[in-house]
C-alpha cells in the first residue's frame, strides 16, 4: 500500500452507494492485470501521463525487480459511464496471481461485489485461474470474462472464449477483449463493469460496521489501516473502536486512495479507504476485524477470514544475536502488512533465538526474509523445516520434541509424528504422478473422486513432516501447475521414526540431529556427512565425521589431516635425519589425535540446519574471503 503524505488534498464528500462499484482483478500470474491496471489508471485519469510508470500500483522494489504482485492493492476511479452518461466511483484491487499469495487475494475477494477474471489469449486458462474463480464463486461474486493480450500475434481469442465460456456458464460472445498493452477494449470493460457489477448494499443509519482488509505501518504516522465500510458512516474525529478487543482510538485522519492518499470528509456505505488513529502499537489492527463507533456500537461484527494455513514451515535466526529483538518487532510490522504470516519464539542450541515461522509456500517465504533484510536491515538465517512429535518412554513419560536436539535419551517405546488429511485437486491425466508423489512421501489413499469429466479429487493422509518443505513444489513441477492441495489436521499417528546423530571425532553434535523415518535415515547420514566434509576445515589430524542411530553407525566420511612438510629445512643431508624427522612428526599426530578437539566453524552449524540458498552464500563469502 501507498505511504501515506501529509499533504492536504481536495476533500471528497462521501458517495452515494448507488453510483459505486468495488470490484478486482483475479487472474493465473503473468496473464496481465498489473498492465490493464495501468491502462485503467490511464484512461480514468487519476494519474498524468507525465507521472505513469509500468506496474504503478507495484510500490515494493521487490515487485518491481521480480515483475511479479505481492500486495493486493486498492485504488478509486472516476469514471462516466458511455452506456448512461452518468457519473460513477469505481474502487478497483489489483491481485496477486501467484498461488504463494492466494490469501492477499481472498481478503480482496471480501471488499468487492464483482470480479474481472483474466485470461491470457495466448496461453489460456490456467491453474490460478481455476482457483481464483473458485474462491470468486464461494464469495457470490459476479463475475466478468475478460480476455487480455489480443494484440498478440499468437492470441487465439475465439478458442479461449469457447473455454471460458464453458468454464462459467455463458456465451463465447459474451467474454471482452482487451488489450492491456495498447488499451483496446478498456473503456467498454470499465462500462461493462459498472452494468454487470451490482452497487454495494447496507444500511446508511445501521451503527457503522467497516472491515479491515489490510493494513501497514508508516514510521510516522503509525499503523494506516485499509477498510471497506458496509453499514454507517465513518467521520474524522469520530470516536472508533475495534470489535474484538474493544480498544477506543480517535481517528485523525479518513481518506481514499485514487491512486495516492486523499483525504476525505467521511466514508460511507460501500466506500473503500483508509483510517489513521496515530496508534503505534501494531497489534491493535487486525486483517478481518470489524471496526464501529465507540458511542453508538454496532453488536454484529462482520465475518472476516478463514485463517491462513501455512504449507511451509521454517526458522528464521539473526546471525548476530543481539539483533532479536529488532527481528521481532520487524515480524509484528509484516504481520500487519501480510496476514498470512504465522510465528512463534524459537530457540537453537548452535543459532541461538530466532523465530519459527509458517508460510504459504517457497515463493512467500523467499519474499518475506527478503523483506525482513531489506525493510529492517537483518541479516538472516532460514533453517530446514521440521515439525512436532511427541515421544513416549516405556516407563510412560511423555515428551514434546520441537526441535531435533530435545530428543530423549534412554528407551523410547514410540514416536508420533502429526498426521494431515490432503486433497488434491488436479486433471486426469496427472493422476499417476500425483499418487507416485504421494507414495514416496508415506502417503495412504484414502479415496478418489471424479468432478467433472477431466477433473479429479484425490484424498490421501500424509506426514505433515513429508509435506511441510518441498511437496506442494514438487506438485505444481509435476502437473505442470494445474494441481491445487488442501489439508487438515487429523491428530498423530505412530510413526517408525528415528533420532540420526552426527558425530564428529566420536563425539555427537546436538546441532546437526534430525528426526526421520527410518527408511530415508540412509540418506540423511550420507548427505550430511557429505556436506559436513566439504565445510569442516582439515585439521592437523584425521576427523571421522560418522551418522549413527543410537550405537549403530549408517554413514562415514572422513577429513584428511593437513601435512606440514618438515622437510623443508633439510637441503639435502644424510637419509636418517629426514626419517627421524617424519617420525618425531607421525608421534606428534598421534598425541594430538587423542587430545585434540575438532574445530567446527560457524557455516557448518548453518549447513545442517539452513537451506540450500544460504549454503551457496556461505561458499560465496568463503571464496571472497579467500
Amino acid at each position: 500500500m501507498p505511504a501515506i503524505s501529509l499533504a492536504k488534498a481536495p476533500q471528497p464528500a462521501a458517495t452515494n452507494p448507488a453510483q459505486i462499484r468495488n470490484f478486482c482483478i483475479i487472474a493465473h500470474i503473468d496473464h496481465g492485470k498489473s498492465t490493464l491496471a495501468d491502462r485503467m489508471l490511464g484512461i480514468t485519469e487519476v494519474v498524468e501521463a507525465r507521472n505513469m510508470r509500468a506496474q504503478y500500483l507495484d510500490r515494493m522494489d521487490i515487485e518491481r525487480e521480480r515483475g511479479i504482485t505481492i500486495k493486493s492493492q486498492a485504488v478509486r476511479l472516476p469514471w462516466r459511464s458511455g452506456i448512461d452518461g452518468q457519473e460513477y466511483i469505481l474502487n478497483m484491487i489489483d491481485t496477486p496471481g501467484h498461488v504463494d499469495f492466494t490469501y492477499e487475494v481472498s481478503r480482496s475477494l471480501a471488499a468487492c461485489e464483482g470480479a474481472v477474471l483474466l485470461v491470457d489469449c495466448a496461453q489460456g486458462i490456467e491453474a490460478q485461474t481455476l482457483a481464483n474463480l473458485y474462491l470468486a464463486m464461494e464469495n457470490n461474486l459476479t463475475i466478468i470474462p475478460v480476455l487480455n493480450k489480443i494484440d498478440l500475434p499468437n492470441a487465439q481469442p475465439e478458442k479461449f472464449a469457447k473455454e471460458l465460456a464453458n468454464l462459467i456458464g455463458c456465451q463465447p460472445e459474451d467474454c471482452l477483449r482487451v488489450s492491456g498493452k495498447t488499451g483496446d477494449g478498456v473503456a467498454e470493460l470499465l462500462d461493462q463493469i459498472i452494468a454487470q457489477i451490482p452497487a454495494p448494499q447496507g444500511d446508511a443509519s445501521a451503527p457503522a460496521r467497516a472491515l479491515i482488509f489490510d493494513s501497514v505501518y508508516d514510521s510516522y504516522r503509525g499503523v494506516v489501516t485499509y477498510v471497506r465500510v458496509v453499514d454507517g458512516h465513518l467521520s474524522p474525529r469520530d470516536q472508533i473502536q475495534m470489535f474484538s478487543t474493544g480498544v477506543r482510538h480517535e481517528m485523525l485522519e479518513v481518506g481514499v486512495i485514487s491512486p495516492e492518499p486523499l483525504p476525505s470528509k467521511g466514508l460511507g456505505v460501500g466506500e473503500v479507504g483508509y483510517l489513521i488513529t496515530g496508534v503505534k502499537d501494531v497489534r491493535q489492527s487486525r486483517v478481518g476485524d470489524t471496526v464501529t463507533t465507540y458511542n453508538n456500537p454496532t453488536k454484529k461484527a462482520l465475518a472476516g477470514y478463514k485463517d491462513p494455513k501455512p504449507m511451509v514451515f521454517s526458522g528464521l535466526f539473526p546471525l548476530d544475536g543481539a539483533d532479536f529483538p529488532v527481528l521481532r518487532e520487524a515480524l509484528d510490522k509484516l504481520q500487519l502488512n501480510d496476514a498470512a504470516l504465522v510465528y512463534e519464539p524459537e530457540s537453537s542450541a548452535a543459532l541461538g533465538f530466532g523465530f519459527r515461522c509458517g508460510f504459504l509456500g517457497l515463493l512467500h517465504m523467499e519474499i518475506v526474509r527478503e523483506r525482513l533484510e531489506r525493510e529492517s536491515k537483518l541479516n538472516l538465517i532460514s533453517t530446514a523445516p521440521n515439525v512436532v512429535y511427541n515421544v513416549k518412554m516405556e516407563d510412560g513419560k511423555e515428551v514434546r520434541v520441537t526441535n531435533p536436539s530435545e530428543f530423549p535419551d534412554g528407551k523410547v517405546a514410540a514416536v508420533f509424528e502429526p498426521i494431515v488429511k490432503s486433497t488434491i485437486l488436479a486433471p486426469s491425466e496427472y493422476i499417476g504422478v500425483i499418487m507416485e508423489l504421494c507414495q514416496d512421501r508415506r502417503g495412504v489413499l484414502l479415496g478418489m473422486d471424479y468432478i467433472s469429466e477431466d477433473r479429479v479429487e484425490i484424498r490421501y493422509t500424509l506426514p505433515l513432516a513429508e509435506i511441510v518443505f518441498d511437496f506442494f513444489d514438487q506438485l505444481k513441477s509435476r502437473t505442470k501447475g494445474y494441481a491445487s492441495l488442501d489439508y487438515e489436521e487429523k491428530g498423530d499417528e505412530e510413526g517408525n521414526l528415528v533420532k540420526v546423530d552426527i558425530l564428529l571425532q566420536g563425539e555427537a553434535v546436538d546441532a546437526f540431529s534430525a528426526i526421520v523415518h527410518r527408511d530415508k535415515a540412509y540418506a540423511y547420514g550420507v548427505m550430511m556427512t557429505g556436506k559436513l566434509r566439504e565445510l569442516i576445515p582439515r585439521q592437523q589430524f584425521e576427523v571421522p565425521i560418522q551418522a549413527a542411530i543410537g550405537s549403530r553407525i549408517i554413514a562415514r566420511e572422513s577429513i584428511r589431516a593437513m601435512r606440514k612438510d618438515v622437510l623443508a629445512k633439510c637441503y639435502g643431508g644424510d637419509i636418517s635425519r629426514k626419517r627421524k624427522l617424519l617420525e618425531k612428526q607421525k608421534e606428534g599426530k598421534k598425541r594430538m589425535k587423542m587430545v585434540g578437539r575438532v574445530e567446527v566453524p560457524q557455516e557448518a552449524f548453518v549447513a545442517a540446519l539452513a537451506t540450500d540458498a544460504d549454503i551457496e552464500k556461505i561458499k560465496a563469502a568463503r571464496k571472497a574471503g579467500n
